[in-house]
């Protein structure tokens, strides 16, 4: 018996943005609620999507719904239709030419919770009636497939659609608390670092502990008071007092102010400013972009 032909156009969105919220809360209970509609109403679209696509998506299970293999395949697709969506509901708000309307700026979660909201305000002091969704996320969303309109990155794109402006270098430095260091002599060398000394390090970054490395800091996991993959908890440990970390020196000036410790111990990150070129022709994307490019590169200088 053959496998009958699927059928596109009764792909509606409905019935895909119930299988994403299924997908993201992990229940229909859950789906239900991130969607405001009734529950029975999100099992009746996840039936009617597996029987036009001709397949199992969810079992059932005590903790919920548990997605399939043919689930896992077909959500890359979902989500770049959401993000297609929203891009276009963004690009929908206002002319090209105005000054008002939706951008949707992405960034790691230190950048978008301790750099960039000042910047953001001056911005909508100036323009007021531009609106902005700000997406905190250390994994780099795609530009190409408008996850968002600008991205603030810490290396350079390389895919030929994105234009990138990059804004200079970001110094980091060792730095810790007052009053880690009112309980604590403040190390003198890298080898005092390891001996008695509390440090806050990443989870599951294997990068961070290269970067380490590549300092002459052979430091593994075990060798750290508090670890955490969480820039803002990372940053908010270091100013709590619960040890020694690494910090971008214009972020430490606080409040409250952290002290370098081993000045000549340092690192270097690239800071670009990226969005796609069918929207350099956009003024709201355009205000936006040279805004964060401009008080990007005076926050980077600050820290020289």
């Amino acid at each position: 018996m053959s496998t009958p032909p699927l059928d596109s156009a009764a792909l509606s969105w409905d019935l895909l943005g119930a299988f994403l919220a299924v997908m993201r809360t992990g229940s229909l209970s859950g789906a239900s609620r991130s969607l405001g509609v009734a529950q029975p109403t999100v099992r009746r679209q996840i039936e009617t999507l597996e029987e036009v696509l001709n397949t199992v998506l969810f079992t059932r299970s005590q903790t919920g719904l548990t997605a399939t293999e043919a689930a896992r395949a077909t959500l890359p697709y979902a989500e770049s239709m959401a993000s297609i969506a929203e891009a276009l509901v963004r690009s929908a708000s206002a002319p090209s030419d105005g000054e008002h309307g939706t951008v949707r700026v992405t960034c790691s979660e230190v950048m978008g919770a301790a750099v960039l909201p000042p910047m953001l305000a001056d911005l909508r002091s100036a323009h007021p009636r531009l609106q902005i969704e700000l997406s905190l996320s250390n994994a780099n969303e795609d530009l190409l497939r408008r996850d968002a309109d600008i991205a603030v990155r810490m290396a350079q794109p390389t895919q030929g659609a994105l234009v990138a402006k990059r804004v200079g270098v970001v110094k980091l430095g060792v730095f810790a608390a007052e009053s880690y260091l009112a309980d604590h002599a403040a190390p003198r060398s890298l080898a005092d670092l390891a001996d008695g000394h509390a440090l806050i390090g990443k989870d599951r970054d294997t990068s961070f502990f290269a970067a380490l490395r590549a300092v002459g800091l052979p430091l593994k996991r075990k060798d750290f008071a508090l670890r955490t993959d969480s820039d803002a908890a990372y940053v908010a440990a270091l100013r709590a007092g619960v040890g020694i970390g690494i910090c971008q020196v214009p972020l430490a000036a606080g409040p409250p102010r952290l002290r370098r410790l081993l000045p000549k111990t340092a690192f270097e990150l690239p800071m670009w400013v990226v969005t796609h070129e069918d929207l350099r022709a956009s003024r709201r994307v355009s205000l936006v972009f040279e805004h964060l490019v401009g008080s990007l590169a005076k926050y980077v200088l600050s820290g020289r």
